[in-house]
């Protein structure tokens, strides 16, 4: 059991500068270790929650040396564990965490135990951000119409989160309206330095979004993590981690004249996914630092999911101590973040010598270099210069379908779809734009690229320029902050006359609640099958993510997308064609509407200020007026509602029991889907719209759920029934089952027969049967998205055979009891003749003790194959998740034997 922590002795006091302490803190410096200089700063703040932690059960002085000799552990795999400051939820996974929670609280009853022992032990605060959609765009009125229908669709979720923050300690629920979930954390719920009960200690987060890694650009250690290894760090289970190498990022030189931190971003994220740094931290240094602002930080350490990174860190310099007293930090409050930093070598200072610091690998790019761009059309790290974008547009017509094709054929190129619009006469071709959104955590907490796109609109404006009326143009700010800045700069009025009106203060398109198009426009696209454009200053472009109808979707700034939207398509190059005809006749060119860096930074200085962000966040845990009419339940244990289509108590712990049901092999299983390469946690689990002839529809319907209430898959992710039978139901999905077809179907192979997926599923588990997923390389990436674990769960699937997995995908497969498996380098489906109808049989023995993480295992087919996987379960507390049958199953069986 738990003992004293033999690192007191290095707990010192930090004086404050006029007398008096701050508090507490165990001093790095104070080891008198030579090794902690040579450490990455991202890999200190490791070390200190070891040291701060150790107490010789959860965490072992044997783990605080692993991290001292970070130089030659790093490259071994080791195992540590880590215990996170806080955790960051938004309400898409937070609403199934916070069922996951008051279903524990049942099941510790029903076992016998203290069902208060379920109780956030540290720090969570969950921020409503997910469910606005873009239902009414265009007008000046839209922010209150859109949130009355958000309201209207998810009264019982955001009443059941309300009873959350009541019934739970530590738990802070920021209401709708509020802003983005990593903008609200980066600009007000960041510490950056915590102080509880007089002990300082870095912040570090863990949150159920991929974009958490938002806040490494303040110098804060976060990243996403599953919604079930959330739950289990709310209940003070350390996480189990492999310790990472870090790849040192050197920057160099200042962006030039014009360019954005978009541009920045994107060539970043192609630089580091061509490197390889899954499962890696990225740590950037080097003098080009100190030209960088936090926000342009902000935006590089965000993109960490599309980058591959478990983090893109900056550590805190000048420039994160003057960006917290932009944000309305207290005097007081930096100046002991300072302190602290300095006093535990966890700060950095230009002015002295670059440290000594040691990296696993080497990067360097200079500012200079980057050019203006955008990615698409269908992936984040498929960059596309500017000056090349309509050659690339021509080649993506042209090839054959994939990640950079179409294959449109060369007659159907030319096509002009005509349509009516509103009375007026209007055309469509292939690339046309119907969707240019400013949105997304990514870019909208950025002053400079914000204000950027109003300098255009009002450069635009001024030449007489306007955007087609068919295109759905909506702007949802990441805080109130910007709209604040944007009135004071005077130029939101320029982004209304384009279109641009505020619609909410949410994810919107980015998450793919970008609402209908205009039915019309609709028609139009799918009578001729165009590939129509979406343009969004978003992260992610996976196909069926942004919209239904827009095939191509590319990633750009937020004045690009205004310049794509006036221009309405994206068959153009803006180097050498006119955006459009200004009012005098004359041809207007990209060149005359795009501002310069000087420009912008006049208009940041003169309109951002520190009142702005005070006054916006002392309302916002006020809530508004719907939210704070919400009536909800009091009491620790959730009356669950048998007839709710919203909230729905799920089976996880049905007959559990004190034993663990200890590891299974698979017998005789059955391949329910048989994948490419690069399937996505949206291709698993899509969070957009319910489509009408799903089986998940079905279900609604039979229980008198309207069409248009159906809302999205995301919004009821509080329910499993819904979301097991939306599992792999996105509208792209590419099956091998279905001979090329594509949609959410699959082959029942005994019968042969073509069945939606959850059918399929449903009907081998009445036959008794296990089924597995063959998948090709990349397995899982995007979204951390817990129901891409839970679904195929709940389906019945055992285990995963892919020749590789994104990292937070395969951990929640681990958490769920699902077998993940890597096939040999060289090896795969393909390569070894497997057709996927075959029956497979994966040999596991029955006691946990004889399992090693990442062992050989023989998988068998009937047809006489076999062959050798890797074991992808990756720590020895990994092997006792298995052996429990769960995560959420271990931490309750060992809460109660506490």
């Amino acid at each position: 059991m738990a003992s004293e922590n033999p690192f007191s002795s290095i707990l010192k006091a930090l004086a404050k500068p006029d007398g008096g302490e701050f508090g507490k803190y165990f001093s790095l410096p104070a080891l008198n270790d030579p090794r902690i200089d040579k450490l990455p700063y991202s890999i200190r703040i490791l070390l200190e929650s070891a040291i701060r932690n150790c107490d010789e059960f959860q965490v072992k002085s044997k783990d605080v040396e692993k991290i001292l000799d970070w130089e030659n552990t790093s490259p071994k795999q080791v195992e540590i564990p880590f215990k996170p400051a806080r955790v960051l939820l938004q309400d898409f996974t937070g609403v199934p965490a916070v069922v996951d929670l008051a279903c524990m609280r049942d099941a510790m009853n029903n076992l016998g135990g203290d069902s208060n022992k379920i109780n956030p032990l540290v720090p969570v605060d969950l921020v409503i951000d997910h469910s606005v959609q873009v239902d009414v765009a265009r007008s000046e009125n839209a922010v209150q119409a859109n949130m009355e229908l958000e309201f209207q669709r998810n009264k019982e979720r955001f009443a059941f989160l309300k009873w959350g923050s009541n019934a739970f300690d530590n738990m802070l629920v920021v209401p709708p309206g509020s802003g983005i979930v990593h903008q609200v954390n980066l600009e007000y719920l960041a510490r950056v330095v915590f102080n509880r009960n007089g002990l300082l200690y870095p912040d570090s987060v863990v949150g159920t979004d991929s974009h958490t890694t938002m806040i490494d650009g303040l110098g804060v250690a976060g990243w996403g993590v599953g919604g079930i290894e959330a739950e289990a760090t709310m209940l003070g289970q350390p996480m189990s981690m492999v310790l990472p190498g870090v790849v040192g990022f050197k920057l160099t030189g200042k962006l030039r004249d014009g360019m954005t931190a978009t541009d920045l971003v994107l060539t970043v994220t192609q630089m580091l996914r061509k490197h390889g740094v899954v499962g890696k931290f990225v740590e950037f240094h080097g003098e080009g630092m100190r030209e960088l602002s936090l926000a342009d930080r902000a935006t590089i350490a965000n993109m960490s999911p599309e980058y591959g990174a478990t983090m893109g860190f900056f550590p805190v310099d000048h420039v994160t101590l003057q960006y917290l007293k932009l944000t309305g930090r207290s005097d007081d409050t930096v100046s002991m973040i300072e302190a602290y930093l300095r006093a535990n070598k966890m700060f950095v200072d230009y002015s002295e010598p670059e440290s000594k610091t040691v990296y696993s690998s080497n990067l360097e790019l200079n500012l200079e270099d980057v050019e203006p761009c955008v990615s698409g059309p269908k992936r984040p790290h498929d960059r596309v210069p500017l000056k090349e974008m309509k050659a690339d547009w021509h080649s993506c017509l042209d090839n054959r379908v994939g990640f950079k094709g179409f294959a449109v054929s060369k007659e159907a190129q030319s096509k002009v779809a005509e349509f009516n619009f509103n009375g007026t006469p209007a055309k469509l071709r292939h690339g046309d734009v119907v969707i240019a959104a400013i949105t997304s955590c990514t870019n909208t907490s950025n002053p400079s690229v914000m204000l950027g796109a109003a300098l255009v609109a009002k450069k635009a404006c001024e030449l007489g320029l306007e955007v087609k009326p068919w295109i759905k143009t909506s702007l949802a700010p990441g805080s109130g902050v910007v709209t604040k800045y944007l009135a004071k700069s005077g130029l939101q009025k320029y982004l209304n006359q384009l279109g641009f009106s505020i619609v909410g203060y949410g994810c919107t398109t980015c998450i793919g609640n970008s609402g209908d198009i205009h039915e019309a426009v609709a028609s139009a696209i799918v009578d001729n099958d165009l590939v129509a454009s979406a343009v969004l200053s978003g992260n992610r472009n996976f196909e069926g993510r942004v919209h239904p109808l827009t095939r191509a979707n590319y990633l750009a700034s937020p004045p690009l997308v205004v310049a794509y939207a006036l221009a309405g398509t994206v068959d153009i190059d803006f180097g050498t064609e006119p955006i459009g005809t200004g009012k005098d006749g004359k041809q207007i060119f990209f060149r005359d509407i795009w501002p310069s860096s000087k420009e912008v930074a006049e208009v940041v200085q003169a309109s951002v200020l520190p009142d702005m962000f005070k006054a916006t966040y002392e309302a916002i845990t006020k809530g508004n007026s719907m939210w704070n009419q919400l009536s909800v339940a009091s009491g620790t244990l959730y009356e669950w509602d048998p007839k709710s289509t919203y909230i729905h108590e799920p089976p996880y712990f049905k007959g559990m029991t004190m034993s663990p049901p200890g590891p299974h092999g698979v017998k005789d299983a059955y391949c329910l889907l048989n994948f490419g390469d690069s399937i996505t946690t949206d291709h698993i689990s899509p969070a957009g719209s319910i489509h009408k002839d799903s089986p998940a529809a079905k279900y609604l319907m039979e229980r008198g759920v309207d069409r248009r209430d159906f809302n999205s898959y995301g919004s009821r992710r509080g329910n499993d029934e819904i979301m097991a039978r939306g599992t792999f139901a996105n509208i792209r999905i590419v099956n091998k089952h279905l001979k090329g077809e594509v949609g959410p179907k699959t082959v029942h192979i005994p019968s042969g027969e073509k069945l939606s997926v959850f059918d399929a599923a449903m009907k081998y588990r009445n036959e008794g049967r296990d089924t597995i997923i063959l998948a090709g390389a990349e397995y899982g990436s995007g979204s951390s998205r817990d129901w891409a674990a839970k679904g195929p769960m709940l389906l019945g699937v055992k285990a995963v055979i892919s020749k590789s997995f994104e990292r937070i995908h395969r951990s929640n497969l681990v958490g769920m009891g699902i077998i993940p498996l890597c096939f040999k380098a060289g090896e795969d489906a393909e390569t070894l003749g497997l057709t996927g109808e075959e029956l497979y049989t994966i040999g596991l023995p029955n006691n946990v003790s004889e399992i090693k993480p990442g062992q050989d295992v023989t998988v068998v087919t009937n047809n006489g194959k076999s062959f050798t996987c890797t074991l992808r379960f990756d720590t020895e507390v990994e092997l006792a998740y298995f052996n429990h049958g769960g995560i959420l199953q271990y931490v309750i069986r060992n809460l109660i034997k506490q």
